[in-house]
């Protein structure tokens, strides 16, 4: 056998070992505040990185297209059960198939079996607080995939207040007819009505379909409303709240959902044959064999997710993100909706005459991982007004409110420091980004250094910090 098949990765390719290290050091010395991150643990990570990557099984258990998967099914089947489990759903009702890569792929095969090419959705507007795969266009391009191959036409906010205009939404239905309503958001700090977009669906004898991505771990826990309760299908990634690897899990109806009025389901448009639609969907029309390796890590994150500690976990993410925006309020910064009800704060900084783009290019410098977030109102995904925080990861990393009061005063300096250099500079980006490299600011150094010390009083999930050959 080549000798190079049993060379460990440190010993046989030191450059990606020592980015791997580098990496390691980054997370451990820095604050994750992006709301779709999150820190994994150790049992996950021994999962992902398993000889379970070996194995080829397209196709679903015991009907593979490919021998040798005694083992394989038995994983997959266990992913299945507490997928069920963690939501507490009742198998004779749901089904869900947990071979998707990621949480784009599994909404793009959900759209593949609930509509036919053109047919007609409508989900949040990508500046609203949306996702890219919910049907996103702009005036001049058709972005997403599911804009190219579906109509799409958005729904927005009430520009009054930041949230859901579901009065709105009802009436563009009554012109537009969708055939798909799809709910959930990658920066709406807010639940959703779930029963209302039912009774909005049924109007048209439309599907409802809820990518929960962000708050899957939320729901699990019993933190936000139940989807399940009104929604023919619901999406998730698996590695934001949830906690988990990085992949996708698509729960599906067996049967129709209740009317909103609590009546007995309607008839559908369409036949009801979800499962068959949706396992079809999935392989072999948009992907290949799955990813047995991820579907294990998955299998233990969501052992992991019905935990008593998981639960303690997602009552703290809530707590900790509703302390960071009361905090930002308190220092005078304006946050939409007025705050947060899940684990995401959307920052609003225009009052302040900064852009988003300008904060994450700082808070880079700072070791605060954050991003650039569009608001209501916005033209420029690019240059947009606000950042997003999440409270997730943190959170991983044992932090408590009292500990996001602090991370929000870090903020608060790291504007005063941006405000400053965009008095010196001007307003273009690209200048702002040119004094940063001087690397030469004493408030920068500073400032660095604290988030250094006070990020790496926590412990990491995941890993052991004092094993690291890394040290910076």
């Amino acid at each position: 056998m080549d000798p190079m098949l049993l060379t460990p990765l440190q010993q046989y390719d030191p450059e990606i070992f020592d980015l791997i290290e580098k990496e390691k050091h980054r997370q451990w010395r820095g604050l994750e505040l992006i709301a779709s991150e999150n820190f994994t643990s150790q049992a996950v990570m021994e999962a992902n990185a398993s000889c379970l990557t070996n194995k080829y099984s397209e196709g679903l258990p015991h009907h593979r297209y490919y021998g040798g998967n005694d083992v394989v099914d038995q994983v997959e089947e266990i992913c299945q059960k507490r997928a069920l489990a963690a939501f507490r759903l009742d198998p004779a009702v749901w089904g869900v198939n947990v071979q998707p890569y990621s949480g784009s792929t599994a909404n793009f095969a959900a759209l593949t079996a609930l509509l036919k090419p053109h047919d007609r959705l409508m989900g949040l507007d990508l500046p609203s607080g949306g996702h890219l795969t919910h049907g996103y266009q702009t005036a001049k391009k058709k972005v997403s995939a599911s804009a190219i191959y579906f109509e799409s036409m958005p729904y927005q906010l009430d520009p009054a207040t930041s949230l859901i205009d579901y009065n709105r939404l009802e009436d563009h239905a009554k012109l537009f007819r969708p055939n798909l309503l799809i709910c959930g958001g990658s920066a709406y700090p807010r639940d959703w009505e779930y029963a209302r977009l039912r009774s909005i669906a049924d109007q048209h004898g439309a599907y409802v379909m809820c990518d929960m991505a962000h708050i899957s771990g939320l729901v699990a826990a019993q933190e936000m409303k139940d989807p399940f309760e009104f929604c023919d299908v619901v999406t998730t990634t698996t590695h934001k709240t949830l906690r988990g690897p990085r992949a996708g899990l698509i729960f599906f109806r067996k049967s129709p959902p209740p009317q909103a009025n609590g009546s007995p389901a309607a008839t559908p448009a369409q036949p009801y044959d979800l499962e068959a639609r949706v396992n079809a969907a999935v392989f072999p029309a948009c992907q290949g064999g799955p990813h047995n390796n991820t579907i294990a890590a998955i299998a233990v994150a969501l052992k992991q997710a019905a935990t008593p500690e998981f639960r303690t976990y997602a009552v703290n993410v809530r707590k900790n993100a509703a302390k960071l925006a009361d905090t930002l309020k308190e220092l005078g910064y304006k946050i939409v909706t007025d705050g947060t009800c899940n684990h995401t704060v959307l920052w609003d900084l225009r009052p302040n005459g900064l852009t988003g783009s300008k904060i994450e290019k700082l808070c880079d410098y700072l070791d605060i991982t954050l991003n650039k977030n569009s608001v209501q109102g916005d033209t420029s995904a690019l240059s947009p007004g606000g950042v997003r925080l999440g409270s997730s990861a943190l959170t991983s990393r044992g932090f408590l409110e009292a500990d996001f009061v602090k991370v929000g005063h870090f903020l608060d300096r790291a504007v005063k420091i941006a405000l400053k250099l965009q008095d010196k500079v001007g307003k273009k980006l690209v200048d702002f980004e040119a004094e940063l490299a001087k690397k030469d600011n004493a408030e920068i150094t500073q400032l660095r250094h604290e988030v250094e010390a006070f990020a790496k009083s926590f412990p990491m999930p995941g890993f052991e910090t004092s094993t690291m050959v890394y040290k910076h």
